[in-house]
């Protein structure tokens, strides 16, 4: 029974482990170790007592490890950097990969950043860059102009700090500083977004501080894009031919009769992909806003248009050797016909549909959806308007006549007096310049 009670007791607590004398036959004494571990009863003699403790320190060890899954191992590591490892191995106790992969993929493509590099450093040499994409026709003037302007006010915001000093809370404080409205703050967002990318690529930053960071959602609500009635269109063209000796004339025909987008397709358009040869207009996908190639159809009074003032002749954008200021004047031609940025385009597109009732060709021809063509372009004018738009002709006469069944207006600035006839319910115009088809009959442009 005392037997049955020690190995019971021994069971319950393996951890106990006892050093006691033991007299051997040959009358030495020896010290005896005993205890269980693991289950299984340790007894062993050792000659001095020296050698039992330490027999006995091992073997608890061995139990502790047992406990609580450590083990012993023979390291180069310091006890900090066991500590660090011990640390990663439990950050990664659910991941698919091992440390080494993790490890790896850190050393390819981390690279420690330069936090003195100052935020007025930084921007110059990033305007650098995107001068020299406009120079490269990757984006247009306009979009330079834009983040040049939010730039020098981002500078001023932090002036005399370092890119290091940049926070995410410091960048959406600037963002939504003045309150302004939410899509204001999303193209300061967009702005930022990208400035820091490409500090990031520098090593200027360690990470971007905008990564991840959504910009506002915004429900638009918008209804009929603004366009230009044919009446208006006809004095426009007929004031650009008079500027200038006609330089502008391609710039305008191409985004009004073709829909080119005014800032950055029409900067990139090359001359030879407006091929009067099979009456189209190849937009590549490096010009195109949506990055998707498109062909778009010359009319026939566009081509008119193109053959009174070749493009060999009239590139579609003015060399600024020959002539200075373009944006300026361009900008002042906007104003005197109060053309807002777009409306040039939407007008052609407007113009389109009335004409042709096909949503599907002009999403085809001006690089949009059918959606957005159905929401903002269909039954913006009507077919009446939208014959008298495609009408619209050159004052400058060329040698190659008009066909025959293309009814032409002659674009010319002159007054125009409009009254609403009480029996038909049409518009009439007085003194309207016109140009008589081949069987005489005169077709007045509507207003």
């Amino acid at each position: 029974m005392n037997t049955q009670h020690s190995l019971l007791r021994n069971t319950a607590n393996p951890a106990v482990f006892t050093v006691k004398p033991f007299r051997n036959r040959n009358g030495k004494t020896s010290y005896r170790v005993s205890g269980w571990l693991l289950g299984e009863r340790i007894r062993q003699n050792f000659k001095t007592k020296d050698a039992a403790v330490i027999a006995r320190c091992t073997w608890l060890l061995k139990q502790a490890q047992a406990n609580s899954s450590l083990r012993v191992v023979s390291t180069f590591l310091t006890d900090a950097q066991l500590r660090e490892a011990e640390a990663a191995f439990h950050k990664l106790k659910e991941s698919p990969r091992p440390l080494s992969f993790y490890l790896d993929y850190a050393l390819d493509n981390y690279r420690e950043a330069k936090t003195d590099t100052t935020i007025e450093a930084a921007v110059a040499a990033y305007l650098i860059e995107r001068d020299n994409d406009v120079k490269q026709s990757i984006i247009g003037q306009r979009q330079f102009d834009n983040i040049d302007k939010e730039l020098a006010l981002f500078k001023e915001f932090f002036k005399e700090k370092t890119l290091a000093e940049l926070t995410t809370a410091k960048l959406l404080e600037y963002v939504r500083r003045d309150s302004k409205a939410l899509k204001t703050q999303n193209n300061r967002h967009a702005i930022l977004h990208t400035f820091c990318k490409y500090a990031r690529a520098q090593n200027w930053l360690a990470v971007n501080p905008l990564e991840g960071v959504k910009r506002h959602r915004i429900d638009y609500s918008r209804g009929s894009a603004e366009s230009l009635a044919a009446e208006q269109t006809a004095q426009l063209m007929a004031h650009v031919e008079t500027l200038y000796d006609g330089a502008f004339v391609p710039y305008f025909a191409l985004c009004l009769f073709a829909g080119i987008r005014p800032d950055g397709e029409i900067s990139k358009l090359p001359a030879s992909d407006v091929r009067l040869v099979n009456n189209a207009i190849n937009i590549e996908p490096w010009v195109s806003k949506v990055n998707m190639r498109r062909v778009v159809n010359i009319q026939p009074n566009l081509a008119a248009w193109l053959r009174a003032y070749p493009l060999d002749q009239f590139p579609i954008i003015p060399p600024k050797d020959k002539m200075k200021n373009i944006a300026g004047k361009l900008s002042r031609i906007r104003k005197q016909f109060k053309i807002g940025h777009d409306v040039l385009r939407h007008t052609f597109i407007s113009m389109h549909v009335a004409k042709f009732r096909s949503m599907g060709d002009a999403a085809l021809q001006a690089g949009n959806s059918e959606k957005i063509i159905g929401k903002h372009y269909l039954n913006v004018t009507t077919a009446q308007e939208a014959e008298a738009f495609f009408s619209i002709m050159p004052k400058k006469q060329t040698a190659q006549k008009t066909p025959a069944d293309a009814p032409a207006i002659v674009a010319a600035p002159v007054e125009q007096t409009v009254s609403a006839s009480p029996s038909t319910g049409t518009v009439e115009t007085a003194n309207t310049n016109i140009c008589a088809d081949k069987g005489g009959e005169r077709a007045p442009l509507a207003a």
